[in-house]
């Protein structure tokens, strides 16, 4: 399954989600990687059935300046609307909560996070998109959310002691798919393999494989 992931900016280097992503493989997924923003166009997009993106606003790891804009945000609204998949993780989140479409796509979008603490992931029981994961505890950033769609499919929760928060959901977009998954700034994450369920899962169900 051709996937292109989107990474690396300055607080997320684009060696995590490669190492993260790197056991699926052995799944049959297939990564084309994009880490600076001047290689994304809108034509290459539309080459793959599945964009990852986990990129904050940032050009790459050693620019800040923000990456993404409206016509940027109305392609990524155009290509899921039209029927593909899109499965944003953890940095991806971030930076775009001032872009109303890609904030609205999401249904939701990073606001802040505490001091890294143990975190508590939790999956739903009985949600398709968690079949072979647990929950489990691990030091990493608690991403506190803004959510733009209070009819999104909430499927995961992240709880330390600032809380509880919205950890994983779904939404439609006309035949598309979103997910999003906010943990994973530490590469332990990404490797537990209750996370390596979900991603895999997310995966298949954004690219349309996997049924609700």
């Amino acid at each position: 399954m051709r996937t292109l992931v989107l990474c690396d900016d300055y607080y997320h280097p684009a060696r995590t989600p490669r190492a993260g992503l790197a056991p699926l493989e052995q799944a049959g997924f297939a990564f084309d990687w994009i880490e600076h923003a001047s290689e994304w166009s809108a034509e290459r997009l539309v080459e793959y059935p599945l964009v990852v993106l986990t990129k904050a606003n940032n050009i790459s790891a050693a620019d800040k300046t923000p990456w993404a804009s409206a016509e940027v945000a109305a392609t990524f609204l155009e290509y899921v609307h039209g029927g593909n998949g899109l499965l944003v993780i953890h940095s991806g989140t971030a930076g775009y909560r001032e872009l109303p479409e890609l904030y609205a796509l999401m249904g939701g979008a990073f606001a802040m996070h505490p001091p890294q603490c143990p975190v508590t992931v939790t999956p739903r029981a009985g949600h398709p998109l968690t079949g072979g994961s647990t929950a489990f505890t691990l030091v990493d950033e608690h991403y506190h959310i803004d959510m733009a769609d209070d009819q999104a499919d909430v499927f995961l929760t992240a709880t330390s002691e600032h809380g509880a928060q919205p950890a994983g959901w779904t939404r439609a977009e006309g035949a598309g798919r979103v997910c999003v998954l906010t943990p994973g700034h530490n590469l332990e994450v990404w490797l537990h393999p209750s996370y390596q369920a979900l991603i895999g899962n997310a995966l298949r169900w954004c690219a349309g494989v996997q049924r609700r």
